[in-house]
């Protein structure tokens, strides 16, 4: 753990204000005795997950959206939630991207970005039928598991998908392959799951799901199924697995968990599920500060934050400075993994840019304009 949030001005305070606290345990150990009048105080804390917030799938589907407006100018035409992400997709919406459910609400010949979440071959099909121009901005990650759809039904597998009834992302891996696919939402449903040979049957996944549900889904299916094989590799992404991982790190010190994120982000609603499971007394997901309930501080010695994978850090800065105007100014990062993955831009898109004679360097995530907080 260090005290490393918000620059030196933050390490500075929690330095001087805090100095040794680190050490410590949470809740009781941090009832601090003043040996000079022989009361004690509440040391408050925050502990902030790391890594937390952008994985390299949303940020190359936000700059494809930020230097498509750039570049061709509004408007810009999103299926459905570029990521899911009230705020993005507000901060988007200002600047000219115009989200809409299907194709056909686009204008024939406009363009039109498909979101990290991916499409089914049929949504392709029916952009290609209005002349519009796409930009694929579907996170490479989950076009492996399409491509892992495509190659067990040529072979002519059952393929269990493991993942949410009407999930974007689902929607999308089951359309490449729909005589083949069937959806597994829970290890209770495992018992329902029927296959025509149980000797020719494999498992993929959603990529944003809790890593330990997913997990005991597949050992349910493989007690049914023993010859059930897995997936050439992970499904679930390297940024769900350390988000989670982290949040496990923290959990077991704190009095509340606060998880940054939207009520559509699976990820963020896991971080939730898997902080009560690691030991948090008590956890909430806010789209913001302002959804912060007053009572959930009550009494409370440490409070851990994290952020979805959709979900901009300028949204995390605004929940520490709340916390920090109520006495938790002491604020140190968890941290158990460092991403430096980046994913080039979608290969549509870097064609335009070079058409236009613009680049396709990435801004800087901290310095790009973001709409002010409501």
């Amino acid at each position: 753990m260090g005290t490393t949030w918000g620059g030196r001005a933050h390490r500075e305070k929690g330095r001087r204000r805090h100095r040794g606290a680190r050490s410590r345990g949470c809740r009781g150990a941090h009832r601090l005795a003043d040996v000079t009048s022989g009361t004690s105080t509440l040391t408050k804390r925050v502990l902030l997950a790391a890594p937390r917030g952008y994985c390299a799938g949303v940020d190359r589907a936000v700059v494809a959206v930020e230097k498509a407006l750039e570049t061709y100018g509004a408007p810009v035409y999103v299926r459905k939630e570029i990521v899911h992400n009230k705020y993005v997709v507000e901060t988007l919406s200002e600047r000219g991207a115009i989200f809409v459910n299907e194709t056909d609400e686009v204008p024939e010949g406009a363009r039109l970005v498909f979101s990290a979440h991916g499409v089914s071959p049929a949504v392709r099909e029916s952009a290609a039928a209005r002349s519009l121009d796409t930009i694929d901005a579907t996170c490479p990650l989950v076009t492996k598991v399409h491509k892992e759809a495509v190659r067990f039904a040529k072979d002519d597998y059952d393929i269990l998908l493991i993942g949410h009834t009407g999930h974007e992302e689902v929607e999308g891996t089951a359309g490449e392959a729909p005589e083949h696919v069937q959806v597994v939402n829970s290890p209770d449903e495992v018992d329902q799951v029927t296959v025509r040979d149980p000797e020719k049957v494999v498992w993929i996944s959603q990529t944003t799901l809790s890593v330990d549900e997913t997990m005991e889904t597949v050992r349910r299916l493989r007690e049914k199924f023993p010859s059930l094989q897995d997936p050439p590799s992970d499904d679930i992404c390297y940024a769900t697995q350390n988000r989670q991982v982290a949040v496990k790190k923290l959990a077991p010190e704190c009095d509340v968990v606060i998880v940054v994120g939207s009520a559509n982000s699976s990820n963020s609603v896991r971080l939730v599920e898997v902080a009560l499971q690691a030991g948090a007394r008590s956890a909430y997901r806010v789209d913001r500060s302002s959804e912060i309930d007053e009572a959930w501080l009550e009494g409370a010695a440490t409070v851990g934050v994290t952020s979805g994978a959709s979900v901009p850090e300028i949204l995390v800065r605004d929940v520490v400075d709340l916390l920090e105007g109520r006495g938790f100014d002491d604020v140190q990062e968890v941290r158990t993994a460092t991403e430096d993955l980046m994913f080039s831009l979608p290969r549509e898109l870097r064609a335009g840019l070079k058409a236009a004679g613009a680049d396709d360097k990435r801004p800087r995530k901290e310095t790009r304009r973001e709409l002010p907080l409501a």
